[in-house]
């Protein structure tokens, strides 16, 4: 008897019967969980900053995903997987603002979305790392745009 996978959080079934990740509904709920992370912050003019500034890095990565699948061209899709990854970077900043300066009404919910846009910074600078090596190393890359490095360092001590 074949044994079946049931699809993950957000997964779907591929061709064979297994189970595929969906980055898509991986952004999606990280997009409802920064929301909810906003909508919990205390009643401050600094967290009404940081909540606004969040809301609109924190909720770019879905949307920018979404263009980056209908890229027009290899060019195309390197920039908008980078705006991705950039706008990720950004929230990891404001998360950590919000952690640090205890700007939540609730501080237990603002690790796991650090930790969740850590894995998602992950995700998205292998991408493009490889969208870069397959399009030949730098032939897409506009002079002083920043470029991806090995050596940076993608993890974040709170």
């Amino acid at each position: 008897m074949e044994e079946k996978h049931e699809p993950g959080p957000g997964g779907h079934r591929d061709a064979d019967g297994g189970s595929r990740y969906d980055l898509e509904e991986r952004l999606l709920a990280y997009s409802a969980g920064i929301i909810g992370a906003v909508d919990i912050l205390k009643d401050s003019m600094g967290a009404r900053h940081v909540g606004t500034q969040l809301i609109r890095s924190g909720t770019s990565p879905l949307p920018n995903h979404g263009e980056a699948e209908a890229a027009e061209s290899r060019r195309d899709f390197i920039h908008k997987m980078k705006l991705c990854l950039k706008e990720l970077r950004e929230s990891r900043r404001w998360l950590r603002v919000i952690q640090k300066a205890n700007l939540s009404r609730s501080q237990e919910n603002v690790l796991p979305l650090i930790q969740e846009t850590e894995e998602l910074i992950k995700i998205f600078y292998t991408s493009v790392r490889t969208a870069q090596r397959n399009a030949g190393g730098t032939d897409d890359l506009r002079p002083g745009s920043y470029r991806l490095r090995e050596d940076f360092p993608l993890e974040v001590e709170c």
